[in-house]
């Protein structure tokens, strides 16, 4: 039974990701410290708080905030492909990455799907 944010299964591993996200860009240059290291560590941590913040609120909201995880989700993916293009990621990183994202991205659309809309 799913009573909290905590329950579900996306939101667990959205978490991993942000932890992953935040190991990868450890050994990023100072000067990204406040440029795309910033930028990947802010959008993965948003895709779990808005899994988090949605269901805790719940109604209306919680379909929303699934969409706004969706929408962080992809700029996510994107910020990696450029961290990857930059050599900032190695390609291993970059892949691990962006597939946690995807598998995350294509939960989302499912728990979307399955959310009731009032």
């Amino acid at each position: 039974m799913i009573r909290s944010y905590r329950d579900l299964e996306i939101w667990r591993k959205s978490i991993d990701l942000v932890v992953d996200v935040y190991r990868a860009t450890e050994h990023f240059p100072r000067t990204e410290t406040f440029g795309l290291s910033s930028q990947l560590r802010r959008s993965a941590t948003s895709i779990s708080s808005n899994i988090a913040e949605g269901k805790a609120i719940g109604g209306l909201n919680y379909p929303r905030h699934l969409k706004l995880a969706h929408g962080s989700e992809a700029e996510l993916q994107t910020q990696i492909e450029i961290a990857r293009r930059l050599t900032l990621l190695t390609e291993a990183e970059a892949a691990k990455l962006l597939d946690s994202a995807a598998e995350i991205g294509r939960m989302l659309v499912g728990l979307l799907r399955a959310v009731p809309r009032q």
